[in-house]
């Protein structure tokens, strides 16, 4: 399928400028999470499953490769429905993770139930994201790792077969997805597991949410009613049909152009019961001047053309700060985002990100250990770094509707999770 980590040239990319209020009707593709964990529930079923509107993007495409080459069929031809059909897993194996968290998380607990030797490694950034405490948790299950002195990757797991499983305290203040990894898998762990997290909260947690719902619907035994403490029984998996729920926060960019330019934006299918952190959502959205609404065409966003400044807790949406940002930048009054410090290990940096290319384009902004302070004042056009960063291409895109010059240095990176991006987005702003 092609070597997904191949070096590609950046491409530069001026973002349009709305003249007019936006109103758009979106089919978005599928929702990143619960696509990653479909494939990895899938791979460890008793039967085989399809996923239907899956979200085809670097990542996911990353994650099915990865369990392809330690021997699940895992086919992706047809845009519409995934078929996996669950094979014993064995090495050698290598597993190319990109820059997706999830691959590098979530694959390595099925790497311990591997017959053999499977090798990790990504692109060079993403020997910066942090792993030691999945590693650590995991060699305390049973599993043999070797890492490098970093305790990221590259990594190696010398797969025997299975997984002793049992009781393990984890810290995952800095990603939830050290607790989803160790869940997902845990069905086929001997012993099953249970996870304690110790340590200053668990962002993310809707994400957590999805990992126990989806498990559920696999027909495991999962736990999450004492806080801070998940347990997953041992026991088989079914293989079943995903359907797979529209990616909420690759739509969030959409919805700011609703309240940025006084448009209206629907996002088509989106299911009347989610996984996803609606309510986080429509509550931010609402209070920064939008009106969020629900019904059987999609979940509509309405903006007056007045963007309101906020102080919010971010930790349950950590990926939407970016775009939260740059609404703040075109907000009637300060904004303050507190609760993302895990931020600085995703993509890049993305809290010194954020500043770092605001500033640039004349912002007034702080950067705090947790978040952000932004005083909005009249920006200027100006280059805008994407750091290899999705979400920081989104930011730029929301920036550049009322900022006439916004030049994003790689709206490639946006093929991470979104390919047609670029195409959606100017489809959008123009009317073309």
């Amino acid at each position: 399928m092609g070597n997904l980590t191949a070096t590609r040239p950046p491409q530069p990319w001026t973002a349009p400028t709305a003249s007019d209020p936006v109103t758009a009707t979106l089919r978005l593709p599928g929702s990143k999470s619960m696509t990653a964990r479909a494939l990895v529930l899938s791979a460890l079923a008793a039967g085989p499953s399809t996923l239907a509107r899956p979200l085809r993007a670097r990542d996911t495409e990353l994650m099915a490769a990865g369990l392809r080459a330690m021997g699940a069929h895992v086919s992706i031809s047809d845009d519409e429905s995934w078929l996996v059909r669950p094979h014993p897993l064995a090495g050698p194996a290598h597993v190319d993770v990109g820059l997706a968290g999830t691959v590098m998380r979530f694959v390595p607990p099925v790497a311990g139930l591997a017959d053999g030797q499977v090798t990790f490694d990504g692109d060079p950034h993403a020997r910066t994201r942090p792993l030691g405490p999945l590693v650590g948790a995991l060699r305390s299950l049973g599993v043999r790792i070797d890492v490098t002195g970093t305790g990221s990757l590259p990594l190696t797991v010398l797969g025997t077969g299975g997984v002793t499983g049992g009781e393990v305290v984890i810290d995952a203040s800095v990603s939830s997805q050290f607790v989803s990894a160790l869940l997902l898998a845990a069905p086929r762990f001997d012993r099953g597991v249970v996870v304690r997290h110790v340590g200053p909260p668990v962002p993310s947690a809707p994400h957590l949410r999805m990992t126990v719902q989806m498990l559920r619907a696999a027909g495991a035994a999962a736990d999450d009613s004492t806080p801070d403490v998940w347990t997953v029984e041992p026991g088989p998996l079914t293989g079943r049909g995903w359907e797979i729920e529209p990616d909420l926060s690759g739509a969030v960019p959409f919805f700011a152009a609703a309240l940025v330019t006084g448009g209206e934006v629907t996002l088509a299918g989106w299911p009347h019961s989610s996984a996803q952190p609606l309510e986080q959502l429509r509550s931010l959205l609402h209070r920064m001047g939008g009106e969020v609404t629900l019904t059987t065409a999609g979940l509509t966003v309405r903006g007056t053309g007045v963007v309101h400044g906020l102080t919010a807790d971010l930790s349950d949406v950590s990926e939407l700060t970016p775009v939260l940002t740059a609404l703040a930048m075109l907000a009637d009054s300060p904004s303050v985002f507190t609760g993302v410090a895990h931020i600085r290990g995703h993509e890049t940096d993305r809290l010194a990100a954020l500043a770092r290319e605001f500033a640039a384009l004349g912002a007034d902004i702080t950067e705090m250990p947790d978040g952000l302070e932004i005083r909005p004042r009249p920006l200027r056009g100006g280059m805008f770094g994407t750091y290899h960063d999705h979400r920081m291409a989104h930011a730029a895109a929301v920036t550049g509707l009322a900022v006439p010059g916004i030049e994003v240095d790689d709206v490639g990176c946006t093929s991470k999770t979104m390919p047609e991006f670029p195409a959606l987005w100017s489809a959008m702003v123009t009317g073309k």
